[in-house]
């Protein structure tokens, strides 16, 4: 089992630790005063003040050489060529028949990119970039078939090297309202000036850090990017100094049920390769217009034709929670599935995300869900079901 440089600052904190993805990780903790822990609590914490997150366990991948950018283009779905030294982007790896394999952050370092790809999808992705970098020429040809040679010959230049520099870089998260005040105390860059989806180098208590203004819960916040070896130093600053403003850890408990209310899809349940971009409803992120990639004609095919199905946000009608895995009924026919469930802390609601036929796939459509043999009455509404937090610079989840 793989353990984050937090582990035992997770112990300390009395967190209760299970398994995610081969990595022992906190859930949530139980070392607060009374009204202060559990996943309820925490998920409010991070909605009315600000929450810590270690987030050590995700991959991060350095994509360097001549040929980075041309190896990124060629394996996701977004347009790395329009990202600057600073910017972010949200993208999408996907197989030949446009399976999504991963989603992911690419960070523009200037000289090379960051990936930050999922715990569970560390090797795979890692396996993927190692082997379409190290395809020869002729493979490479085959691959553009029918491109013109000139812009194949453009698209394939120089040689792009792959790192997992995961043990060696730590992640952390800080989100919430207090967020850039508690952060601010440590940093002498002005975090006002980082836009939504990019980052800035500098220094906190004297590490080097890179931060970015990104999330994973609908609020505004920032990630954390710096050397390992200062995770427990970096880790303590910040709950010391964030103590007076409501900051606490938060485990991946609160973490998935703050995504939930901002609708943001989780690997595994709502993305898989059994399921396509379009499906999924982040087709703005493919853009099929800048050239070759994996997955393109795949695409192509998928968008003239249509898709069967759609991912949908709905609301319980009747007093039950879903969960991953449960039937979507209409008329007694089962027309999709349920991939996320979960009790809404701050809307005081029962909520899920899911799979369901086009045609029912529409706002206010009401169907049911099967639980424990039992139809249930659920309704389809408008996502996300929270409205996500604005900041100086625009609105937090909107591109994520």
């Amino acid at each position: 089992m793989n353990r984050t440089p937090l582990y035992n600052l997770h112990l300390k904190d009395k967190a209760h630790m299970e398994d995610f993805n081969g990595w022992q990780m906190p859930i949530y903790y139980t070392g607060l005063p009374a009204g202060r822990y559990g996943i309820i609590a925490e998920h409010r914490a991070v909605r009315q003040s600000s929450g810590l997150f270690d987030l050590c366990h995700m991959a991060r991948l350095k994509i360097e050489g001549a040929g980075a950018r041309n190896l990124i283009q060629r394996l996701t779905t977004n347009d790395v060529s329009t990202l600057k030294p600073g910017d972010i982007q949200y993208s999408l790896i996907c197989n030949q028949e446009a399976g999504i394999l991963d989603d992911i952050l690419i960070y523009n370092l200037g000289e090379s990119y960051l990936l930050v790809v999922n715990a569970g999808n560390r090797d795979a992705i890692l396996s993927w970039f190692e082997k379409w970098a190290g395809q020869d020429q002729l493979e490479a040809g085959k691959f553009l078939t029918g491109q013109d040679q000139l812009e194949a010959g453009k698209f394939l230049t120089g040689q792009a090297g792959v790192k997992d520099i995961s043990p060696q870089m730590a992640m952390l998260a800080i989100q919430g309202p207090a967020s850039q005040i508690i952060l601010q105390r440590l940093t002498d860059i002005d975090l006002s000036l980082i836009k939504y989806y990019h980052f800035s180098e500098g220094k906190i208590k004297g590490i080097t850090v890179l931060i970015s203004r990104t999330g994973y819960t609908g609020e505004d916040g920032f990630e954390l990017y710096f050397d390992s070896g200062s995770a427990e130093t970096l880790w303590s600053e910040l709950l010391a100094v964030g103590k007076d403003y409501g900051l606490q850890p938060i485990g991946l408990g609160a973490r998935d049920t703050l995504r939930l209310e901002a609708a943001l899809p989780l690997y595994g349940n709502e993305l898989n390769a059994g399921t396509n971009p379009f499906e999924a409803g982040l087709e703005r992120f493919v853009k099929l217009n800048k050239g070759d990639f994996i997955g393109r004609q795949a695409l192509i095919k998928i968008k003239d034709e249509g898709i069967k199905r759609k991912l949908i946000g709905f609301e319980m009608v009747d007093r039950a929670i879903s969960r991953a895995g449960y039937s979507i009924l209409k008329d007694r026919k089962c027309i999709g599935r349920v991939t996320s469930g979960s009790f809404s802390p701050t809307l005081n609601k029962n909520i899920g995300l899911g799979y369901a036929e086009t045609g029912h796939a529409y706002e206010g459509c009401e169907f049911e869900i099967e639980i424990r043999g039992k139809p249930v009455r659920a309704k389809n509404v408008k996502t996300p079901f929270y409205p996500v937090r604005k900041d100086s610079n625009g609105i937090c989840g909107k591109e994520w």
